[in-house]
């Protein structure tokens, strides 16, 4: 009767690691990998053949007015994906405080809320923009709401995911950021807990808004 209960136990325990939540699936995986990439040399210089031009696509805004990317070639852009509920929420603060530090000098924040995981943006167009305003006091631009997995992906999500390695790849989370240069090419990705603040996100801006 021992070895039988000890069997079963063995076996209670597997299923239970095996029922760990996505959340926790990306949290190791992310430990495993880096957690910033970017298409970059040694020197740290862009190297643009293997970047992309992603803002040749008309995206609706929060409001619903309807705008066209190429308004924002010329910026250094980082592309996020947002959501309300998450315990990444509070990134919202610290990339509002990255956009007001460096907007003077062509950072713009893209912010595109998504409800893709675990239900974390529940909330209608018009309820994410008063918490932002109200919450964080977003001034970025925020756009309405998309899809950024699945087969109802929107276009710039697909785009972005099927770029090479290492930017390339399924959205881990919500906050992932995807950096664009001022030609309109994506050429770094931070995973979703890569910290705004983090200096591995303002060094490479800052890199990107100094080549002008």
């Amino acid at each position: 009767m021992r070895l039988i209960t000890a069997a079963t136990l063995i076996s209670i325990s597997a299923l239970l690691v095996g029922c760990a939540s996505d959340e926790t699936s990306v949290d190791q995986t992310a430990a495993k990998t880096p957690d910033a990439t970017a298409t970059t040399d040694p020197a740290g210089d862009a190297v643009n053949d293997r970047a992309a031009y992603v803002l040749d696509r008309s995206m609706t805004r929060i409001d619903g007015s309807e705008e066209s990317l190429t308004n924002y070639e010329g910026n250094v852009i980082l592309i996020v994906n947002v959501a309300s509920r998450c315990g990444l929420t509070p990134q919202y603060e610290d990339l509002e405080a990255l956009y007001r530090e460096y907007k003077d000098r062509g950072l713009v924040v893209l912010g595109f809320p998504a409800n893709n995981f675990m239900g974390q943006e529940p909330g209608t167009n018009e309820q994410i923009a008063r918490f932002c305003s109200t919450k964080y006091d977003v001034t970025f631009p925020m756009f309405a709401k998309i899809s950024v997995k699945g087969d109802d992906m929107d276009p710039l999500y697909a785009q972005l995911t099927t770029q090479p390695d290492p930017i390339g790849g399924k959205v881990k989370w919500n906050f992932q950021k995807y950096l664009v240069d001022r030609d309109g090419q994506v050429v770094a990705m931070f995973s979703p807990r890569v910290n705004p603040k983090d200096k591995r996100v303002r060094s490479e801006i800052e890199r990107l808004l100094a080549a002008g």
